[in-house]
């Protein structure tokens, strides 16, 4: 297995940009889908983007497309989180997923095998 570590968190005005990333160690031979999801105080953990093993397909939750992009590096076993014009409802607790996941199942978090252990995303107004 391989385990995704987050790092680029931080305190950012709206508007403004912010990008993290997630490096993978461990089983690094093979070369997984990888994945972040959030959390936000009080609520349910839900997507926010994904990547293919390939990076062939990406795919975006509603509430980040066009403002997100999720690039990898499979040289560098890691993938990234562009995020431009946060908005304060991006506050929350990101974390990056990694998993022999089929494309189908890109967004679910069930399918997910191995998790980082988040950083934290603040946006002021």
């Amino acid at each position: 297995q391989v385990q995704p570590k987050e790092s680029g968190g931080g305190l950012v005005q709206a508007g403004g940009s912010l990008m993290l990333s997630c490096a993978a160690s461990g089983r690094t031979t093979i070369v997984y889908a990888m994945a972040w999801f959030r959390r936000a105080p009080g609520e349910d953990r839900e997507f926010v983007a994904a990547i293919s093993s390939s990076g062939s397909t990406t795919i975006y939750a509603d509430s980040v497309k066009g403002r997100f992009t999720i690039p990898r590096d499979n040289n560098e076993n890691t993938a990234y989180l562009q995020m431009d014009s946060l908005k304060p409802e991006d506050k929350a607790v990101y974390y990056c997923a990694a998993g022999g996941v089929n494309t189908i199942h890109l967004s679910e978090g069930c399918f997910y095998d191995c998790w980082g252990q988040g950083t934290q995303v603040a946006v002021s107004r």
